[in-house]
């Protein structure tokens, strides 16, 4: 078992944590307007948790099932810091910052994954993510800083480069029983599944993933602080330019981490108040979780109106004669107030 930081008062709290159905209330709306008419509609779920794992706000269904994707990261990255590779390889915040990242695959976000492999002095061979249509290394895939973290923790703990990405590795064997830990609860009654970039990810309900988001945002636990920190320190790392991360990030004057999933998730956390939220559009649509994502922080008071608007214009405005508009909102729980 990795080394890991005092967390027993959170592991106490989250294991009071409610995981039954947290259905109720309505969905959100998002439309697509032409000209004002509708023209498609898409429908998505959201919650609101704190650190103890308490459902404060929803729409729709807070017990949502469904896979994390990429939003997992942070958490995955979370290894770099307990195995001791973040501080044995000289990794800062640049390197932190990319092992949380579904970046754009720029010759600047390739060299930052790299370097972590030269520190640990791993051949890019070995990496296993695929090489993107249309370009030429593994390092140009967006998981690509994730994957070299999952290396040089490999390297740390002398475990074996080739099967890295393996369910029954103990790497991932490690991320399971990480994220189980957070959450209070046995990491077997985790469901696993493969990844795009073929590493596991894992099943969630939306109240779970919000928890997660909450505790990295906190501020309490130092590994999780420190991978925070380093996403807010270098949002242009976590995606790139123009994209809702890295934008929100780097216009939100350090309010809100940021990190989204594909199949429309995007998970939200409150920095330095413990504060988690959670998205999961049903159809999958990466616009949509975009609009959600502003309406509800516009709601919540997470970051400032002129923010708001700055983002909505490149999120909400599609284009002269397109633009999304959000309907309904989050509700207090009636179990929690």
């Amino acid at each position: 078992m990795l080394r890991s930081h005092a967390f027993s008062h959170h592991l106490m709290a989250a294991s009071r944590f409610s995981l039954g159905s947290r259905s109720g209330g309505s969905p959100l709306d998002v439309r697509l307007l032409r000209d004002g008419v509708t023209e498609s509609v898409h429908r998505a779920h959201a919650v609101v948790v704190d650190v103890r794992g308490r459902v404060l706000m929803r729409a729709g269904d807070a017990g949502l099932t469904t896979f994390i994707r990429s939003a997992l990261k942070p958490i995955q990255a979370t290894l770099l810091i307990s195995s001791g590779a973040a501080d044995h390889y000289g990794l800062r915040e640049r390197e932190l910052a990319i092992a949380c990242a579904s970046h754009a695959g720029t010759v600047a976000h390739a060299r930052v994954a790299f370097r972590i492999l030269w520190q640990a002095r791993i051949d890019p061979q070995q990496l296993q993510c695929p090489v993107p249509e249309g370009r030429t290394n593994s390092l140009e895939h967006n998981c690509s800083g994730k994957h070299a973290a999952f290396l040089a923790v490999c390297r740390q703990m002398g475990w074996p480069l080739e099967t890295y990405m393996a369910a029954d590795q103990p790497l991932q064997q490690e991320v399971v029983r990480r994220v189980a830990q957070l959450l209070g609860m046995p990491s077997q009654e985790l469901p696993v599944a493969r990844d795009d970039c073929g590493v596991p990810t894992l099943q969630l309900q939306l109240c779970q993933m919000a928890l997660l988001y909450a505790l990295l945002s906190a501020s309490d636990q130092p590994d999780l602080e420190r991978l925070s920190r380093s996403m807010l320190a270098q949002p242009v790392l976590v995606a790139g330019q123009g994209r809702f991360d890295t934008e929100l990030m780097r216009l939100g004057l350090g309010m809100v981490v940021s990190k989204g999933g594909a199949e429309g998730i995007q998970c939200l956390g409150r920095v330095g108040q413990g504060l988690g939220m959670a998205i999961k559009v049903e159809d999958g649509s990466g616009r949509a979780k975009y609009a959600v994502a502003l309406h509800l922080l516009e709601q919540l008071g997470w970051i400032t109106s002129d923010t708001i608007a700055e983002l909505g214009l490149r999120f909400r405005e599609l284009g002269p004669h397109l633009k999304l508009r959000v309907e309904g909102e989050l509700r207090f729980d009636g179990q929690n107030v």
